[in-house]
Formats: C-alpha cells, sequence, structure tokens
C-alpha cells in the first residue's frame, strides 16, 4: 500500500531483555580503501554528459569506514567519494556480507554527492562477470571488515560551529534557510590517540565544472586529505541535507582551496573536542523502509523519451525499473549515548528538513546523513514543492509532496522512544 511504513529492523532495545541493555564499553575502529574505477565509462552527476566516458583521474576516490560497537549492537558509518550510495541491490549484498563476517547489521553509507563520480545503476561495466559494482561491493565490505577488526576501547566528543561556507541555491525567498552546522565527531582511543574524525556538513560538492570528464572527490576529497595529514586518522565526510545548498566559498575558489579551507576549520574544531567515556554506553538502531507514490507517470513512452532525452537510455532503464512501484526509500536512526543522534535517508534532502529534525529531537547532537543506502533523488519540503523550481519539479523529484516531513516524524518517534519519552504501547493497551 502506498504511504506504508514498515520497520524492517528493530532496534535492540526494543526486543531485548532489560538485562541484555546493560550498557557496555564503547569500542570502536576504522580503516580507509581506494575505491577509484577504471576509466572509459559514463560518469554520475550532470545529466547535459549524458554517456560521455571518463578519460582520466584527477585525484582518488576513497572509502572510509568507522565501526562502533556497544555490547550486542554494532554500526558501520562508511563515507564515499561517490556522487550517490550503492543501490538498493548493493546495499543488501555488502550488509550480508559484513553480518556474516563481523556481526554488523547496520549500515550508514554515505555518497559525499561528488558529481565527478562513476555511474553506480550499472552494473555491465567494464564487464558483466566482473563489474565494477560488483568489484565496489566487495571493497566497501572489506574496508568494513577492516574496521570491525580494529576495533578497541575507544571514547569520543563532539564539537561544532556555525559556518558561512554554503547557500541556498534553490529559493526566491528573502528568507532562505539554510543549515550552516560544520559539525565534527572525533573517536579516540583511551590514551587519547585519534581513531577517526567524521565531519557533517552540508554543500553541493560541484566545484569541477561539467566538461571535465575526470574522476575526483571534489571539495570533501581536500576537506579529508588534510584532516588526515594532520591527524594520522582517517576523515569520514558525511554529506548532510544539501538537496537545495551549494557551496559559498568567497575568496577560496575552486575545490581544493575550498576544501582546505574547511578543513581548517574541522581542525580547530578538533582540537577543542575532549574525548570521554561516559558512565553509560548505549547504542540504539532502527531502520525504516517506506513507499510513496510517484508525481511522474514512468509507464508513459513519453516519460522514457523526455528522460532519455536529458540523460541516457539505460540509467533511465535503471529507474524507470526501480520506480515501477513507486518511490521506496530507506532510513537509519541511530541514538548513542542517548545524546548522539545519526539519521541516514536515501536522497538529496531539502536543508530545513534536517533544520527541523535538529530543533524538534533536543538532542545535544544530531547528524543527519543524506545520500545514504541507495538513491531516490531529491525531497524538497512541501514549501519547497510549493515554490517550484529545480529540485523541487517532479522531473527530478519524483516522490509525492509531503514525503520528506513524514520520514522525519518517523525519525523523530525513534529518537524520542530510544530515550525512553514515549510508551511504545501495544493496540490492546492503548485501546484499554
Amino acid at each position: 500500500m502506498y504511504n506504508s511504513l514498515r520497520a524492517i529492523s528493530v532496534s535492540a532495545f526494543l526486543i531485548l531483555p532489560t538485562s541484555a541493555l546493560q550498557s557496555r564499553e564503547l569500542k570502536a575502529g576504522a580503516a580507509k580503501m581506494d575505491i577509484t574505477p577504471p576509466i572509459g565509462f559514463p560518469m554520475w552527476g550532470y545529466g547535459a554528459r549524458h554517456d560521455a566516458p571518463s578519460t582520466g583521474v584527477m585525484d582518488p576516490l576513497h572509502a572510509r569506514a568507522l565501526v562502533i560497537d556497544v555490547g550486542q549492537e554494532r554500526i558501520a558509518i562508511v563515507s564515499l567519494d561517490l556522487g550517490r550510495a550503492p543501490t538498493r541491490q548493493s546495499t543488501a549484498a555488502i550488509r550480508a556480507r559484513v553480518m556474516a563476517a563481523a556481526g554488523i547489521e547496520h549500515i550508514f553509507l554515505v555518497g559525499s554527492h561528488t558529481h565527478h563520480g562513476p555511474v553506480l545503476e550499472l552494473d555491465t561495466w567494464p564487464a558483466r562477470k566482473n563489474s565494477y559494482t560488483s568489484q565496489l561491493e566487495q571493497k566497501l565490505s572489506e574496508v568494513i571488515v577492516q574496521a570491525a577488526k580494529a576495533l578497541q576501547p575507544a571514547r569520543f566528543g563532539i564539537a561544532s560551529k556555525q559556518v558561512p561556507y554554503n547557500r541556498n541555491r534553490h529559493s526566491k525567498l528573502p528568507d532562505k534557510p539554510v543549515d550552516r552546522e560544520l559539525l565534527v565527531l572525533q573517536v579516540a582511543t583511551t590514551d587519547g590517540k585519534p581513531i577517526a574524525h567524521a565531519v557533517n556538513f552540508a554543500a553541493h560538492p560541484t566545484m569541477h565544472p561539467a566538461s571535465i570528464l575526470q574522476f575526483s572527490a571534489d571539495y570533501p576529497g581536500a576537506l579529508a586529505a588534510l584532516v588526515e595529514k594532520e591527524t594520522g586518522a582517517p576523515c569520514l565526510f558525511l554529506q548532510g541535507a544539501a538537496g537545495d545548498l551549494s557551496a559559498n566559498p568567497g575568496e577560496e575558489k575552486g575545490p581544493d582551496n575550498f576544501g582546505r579551507l574547511l578543513g581548517g576549520e574541522v581542525l580547530q574544531l578538533a582540537k577543542t573536542i575532549r574525548c570521554t567515556q561516559g558512565e553509560k554506553s548505549t547504542l540504539h538502531v532502527q531502520e525504516d523502509d517506506f513507499h510513496f507514490r510517484s508525481r511522474i507517470d514512468f509507464s508513459s513512452p513519453l516519460v522514457k523519451v523526455m528522460f532519455v532525452r536529458a540523460f541516457f537510455k539505460e540509467l533511465v532503464d535503471f529507474y524507470l525499473q526501480e520506480y515501477r512501484d513507486g518511490i521506496r526509500p530507506h532510513m537509519v536512526t541511530a541514538l548513542l549515548n542517548g545524546k548522539v543522534g545519526l539519521v541516514g535517508v536515501s536522497g538529496e534532502f531539502f536543508c530545513t528538513h534536517s533544520l527541523n529534525l535538529k530543533r524538534r529531537s533536543r538532542l545535544e547532537h544530531l547528524l543527519f546523513l543524506g545520500y545514504c543506502n541507495d538513491y531516490h533523488q531529491y525531497f524538497p519540503t512541501i514549501e519547497g514543492a510549493a515554490e517550484g523550481g529545480y529540485g523541487a519539479d517532479p522531473q527530478v523529484s519524483p516522490v509525492e509532496v509531503g514525503a520528506g516531513e513524514k520520514m522525519m516524524d518517523q525519525a523523530l518517534i525513534h529518537l524520542y522512544k530510544m530515550r525512553g519519552k514515549l510508551p511504545d504501547l501495544t493496540p490492546e493497551k492503548k485501546n484499554n
């Protein structure tokens, strides 16, 4: 049924007895791996390229994994120098592998949204029997398992600040919303050595022109390289709700300069962080699949012709198959130590979604992770859809109006339930 919400994996705190919910020691491990694809095949990000092949590599693409373990629950957070997260099928394959190899059920595969990455929707290049997507599944599974093997007692700390380095590229209103938070999560050993940094910020990585047909991580790559050089630990760039946000570099134009500018801010924030181990370490996770109507009739031959002209046939065929029964986004919600929330969604959410969720959740910190675990295009707010324009029109935002709000409400309910602030009443109790 359309608009139905179906939880696919219930967090441990909802299904385990109280004795199993005793706080445990927090452990963490991190790893990094090169995922640069072969050249000569279509690139992702700009429709005007159609299926023009890549011609080289400006800078390598990487995956960085951070695994956090608390008691019987483990999560893997993976930053990807890719335009989108792997497809539904690839994500399922990765999940199965890391569950079998490392006991990790919940994963956040977060694409940086660089527009100079490879097309992931096609599993036919460079060859069907050994495609890049199948190689990527193997590599992402391996980097997560490597991070899990590096698990050790750990502690964490967070710092954030408001920065002027992004802007709303969509709205024409005078009071344009912008999520200006730059958040840095530092995970360290018990003696203070950094294990990893996770950076949450929202701005489109579109600083290289479309005419350059070479792979690049764009500004997130330059940011991560600087932080890793100075700290010696993997730096995960976790893209936020950047659907309507682009970079605002000021005088620091170009991805390298802008990335180093943001990286400098990250390093300054990291110096203020004091990683602590609280008396009670807890980790709760909830996953949801949603099903929404489409605003586009993808069964129409005229619609297919329109999209083929804008992109290219093989890519359009993938989305026609993906959306044949409606739009089916995925969401992962996690709560660490009752204070730090993580919400990962499989699309380009407008920033007001993250601003409202941060305000309404009443948490000390919340990391909003867009482009996470599959990709379902833009999720404008209701107001954004009413205003119209690129990112809000049905051609790139086929999901029904209000879908993003429904998902955010569900995440909010999870975050309050995880803190014991909303009773989980059964239907029988509710009717009494």
